[in-house]
């Protein structure tokens, strides 16, 4: 029968037991503190792991600047407009270029709206369109306010403005959608969303302007709560100016374009907000007969429809 000297003691297993879970959750916090380095990874995984590292440490910045007259560089001049025309298709006779888009110190492109639909337009005719092109002026994206959506929203939120955009870039299978939150308190700051896809896979964000902010400012949150970008507005300028950083592993071309159409949007923001909900207002009063341009009729096409 064996001796009571050798059997074991339930306190020391338990201590050795604790001993040694403690010994595996610090060896994991040392491989996740470098990255790529845990045994039974791969080599492709671990520079893949390096590389979002990386990637986390460098941020990709941009200034928009808007312009506070049409006589600028791009379209001064009926016969730079009408080249500008030929250059693209989606650079319509009333685009009007408000703003440029600088990134390490060089011109990479410049924003437009259709002027004609916002300034002249009225009613279920007045809608935002935004256009971003490169600096020789090729399409990249638009961004269209969408009205028979925005005042959907609108109503449902009781009257609160709830704006929505539909942004389609150039070399995306997926239509990006752009909205206004509905959950806004009086003097609380607004929230903007969207979400890109990524192999198959939604990707969302949210734009929420700063609480305490004076030129417009807004910070990009990514769906785990991260802060992943910024647009810094400036008060010292007369037309506006916005400094934009987004990080790294988050530098997608389409966040990028979201960014700087949105930046642009900002000039605009107050009087879209106006202009939806006085439509809203007007549409559920039976004051306005509710009717949609072609170009935003063709947006909410069924994509399964038969043709």
């Amino acid at each position: 029968m064996a001796s009571s000297a050798h059997k074991k003691d339930p306190v020391e297993a338990e201590a050795k037991a604790a001993a040694a879970e403690a010994a595996n959750v610090a060896r994991d916090e040392v491989y996740e503190s470098n990255a790529g380095s845990a045994p039974g990874l791969t080599k492709l995984q671990k520079a893949n792991a390096q590389a979002r590292e990386a990637a986390k440490s460098k941020w990709h910045d941009f200034m928009v600047d808007v312009w506070i007259t049409p006589f600028n560089e791009i379209e001064f001049g009926f016969w730079k407009k009408e080249r500008n025309k030929g250059k693209s298709r989606q650079f319509t006779t009333d685009m009007d270029v408000f703003a440029e888009i600088v990134e390490y110190g060089e011109r990479t492109g410049v924003l437009g709206y259709r002027k004609e639909l916002w300034d002249t337009a009225t009613g279920m005719d007045k809608r935002l369109v935004f256009k971003l092109f490169s600096e020789t002026l090729n399409w990249r994206a638009s961004m269209d306010l969408m009205l028979a959506r925005s005042i959907q929203q609108t109503i449902g939120a009781r009257g609160l403005p709830v704006t929505s955009f539909l942004i389609n870039t150039y070399d995306d299978d997926y239509v990006v959608t752009l909205e206004r939150s509905a959950n806004k308190w009086p003097l609380m700051p607004e929230h903007f969303s969207f979400f890109i896809m990524e192999d198959g896979t939604p990707r969302f964000y949210r734009l929420t302007r700063d609480f305490i902010n004076i030129g417009g400012d807004y910070t990009l949150i990514d769906q785990h709560g991260e802060t992943v970008g910024h647009l810094d507005g400036s008060i010292l300028t007369i037309g506006g100016k916005w400094f934009g950083t987004v990080r790294g592993d988050h530098a997608d071309p389409r966040v990028m374009m979201v960014m700087k159409l949105f930046a642009g949007m900002i000039v605009f923001n107050k009087a879209v907000r106006r202009h939806v909900k006085a439509l809203a207002y007007d549409v559920a009063a039976g004051r306005v007969e509710p009717g949609l341009q072609r170009q935003e009729s063709d947006l909410y096409l069924n994509p399964r429809r038969v043709r």
